[in-house]
């Protein structure tokens, strides 16, 4: 059973910074890739993701600000959140995909607020 637990998340000033951490049961290179979704009311958005082959993306509104990396030794995958602002306040979802096969977190709120 894959495992995947977020921590990190918190409330932040605008102009802050946070610092996702996602923990994974498996060898992060048996996934075809990871990510960070977030939802805030509404959809589930894809923030940035991470490839087995390194490869990374990030939604147009994080470009510059957000930073998704890894370490295959602790099976960690982190997101570097600078520059916050309100509009980033959701739940934010570590996300695993083996072939078809969706992994979730439960999630970890990030409020971004003064």
């Amino acid at each position: 059973q894959v495992q995947l637990v977020e921590s990190g998340g918190g409330l932040v000033q605008p102009g802050g910074s946070l610092t996702l951490s996602c923990a994974t049961s498996e060898n992060i290179f048996n996934f075809n890739s990871m990510g960070w979704y977030r939802q805030a009311p509404g959809k589930r958005d894809l923030v940035a993701s991470i490839n087995v082959g390194g490869k990374t993306s990030y939604a147009d509104s994080v470009k510059g600000r957000f930073t998704i990396s890894r370490d295959a030794d602790k099976k960690m995958v982190y997101l570097r959140m600078n520059r916050l602002n309100p509009e980033d306040t959701a739940v934010y979802y570590c996300h695993a995909k083996i072939l078809r096969r969706d992994y979730w977190g439960q999630g970890t709120q990030v409020t971004v607020s003064s």
